[in-house]
């Protein structure tokens, strides 16, 4: 019976780590196309859900470490990469969040337009899915493993699911009526999301909670 466990339990935390790699090589693919089209389209708001993209590889790196310390039976106490990943990750976020409200804001003063927002349409309707599609499984994993945080990086990934509708519905917007400071006002949305991103991150790092939601409530500390 123990042999049994301890192979599922290794099972699962393999599939944890699958899923955090996927993560990981889905938003650099997901900000590789938003930052290239956003910046040809000249749409602020697929622009910064690309740069947005980035930066959550660099806290899907921290996830991936996690998990697989997870895997070798060490505590979920977050180690030196790990903390040093939410700084950066932190750091990141409010550089982005500083880019985008003064662009905001400098494209509503000019009535900038971005020449088309078809991109940013598509782009979010794939991201909903698989947002979806990581949600599920990554909350079907964390509560076999009763794990906070891998039930904590379900919780991130609803945010990045809450942003693909924003941009969703600032591309549709513009597309539909021609009103350009749609696309200012869903990058000023962006903008929000990625401050209390970084606020998060660097509450992380001081260890002053697992993240995203109360899903973790319990903290991290109180896995293995």
């Amino acid at each position: 019976m123990f042999c049994n466990k301890m192979l599922e339990l290794q099972r699962l935390y393999r599939q944890a780590s699958l899923l955090a790699l996927i993560t990981i090589y889905y938003n650099l693919g997901e900000g590789v196309v938003s930052v290239w089209f956003g910046a040809g389209d000249e749409t602020i708001a697929l622009f910064g859900f690309g740069v947005d993209s980035f930066v959550e590889v660099i806290s899907g790196v921290g996830i991936w470490h996690l998990v697989r310390r997870l895997g070798r039976g060490e505590t979920a106490d977050r180690d030196t990469f790990e903390r040093q990943a939410l700084r950066v990750t932190g750091g990141a976020f409010y550089l982005l969040t500083a880019g985008l409200l003064a662009t905001a804001v400098l494209s509503l003063l000019q009535g900038h337009q971005p020449q088309t927002t078809r991109w940013g349409i598509i782009v979010s309707l794939v991201s909903i899915v698989s947002m979806q599609v990581l949600i599920h499984f990554k909350t079907k994993v964390g509560t076999a493993l009763n794990s906070p945080a891998i039930l904590a990086d379900a919780a991130c990934t609803r945010t990045c699911l809450r942003l693909s509708v924003v941009l969703l519905l600032a591309s549709l917007g513009y597309q539909l009526t021609g009103i350009g400071s749609l696309d200012a006002i869903g990058s000023l949305v962006i903008a929000v999301f990625s401050f209390l991103e970084g606020r998060e991150a660097f509450q992380k790092a001081r260890g002053l909670g697992c993240g995203c939601s109360c899903a973790c409530g319990t903290g991290l500390k109180s896995e293995h």
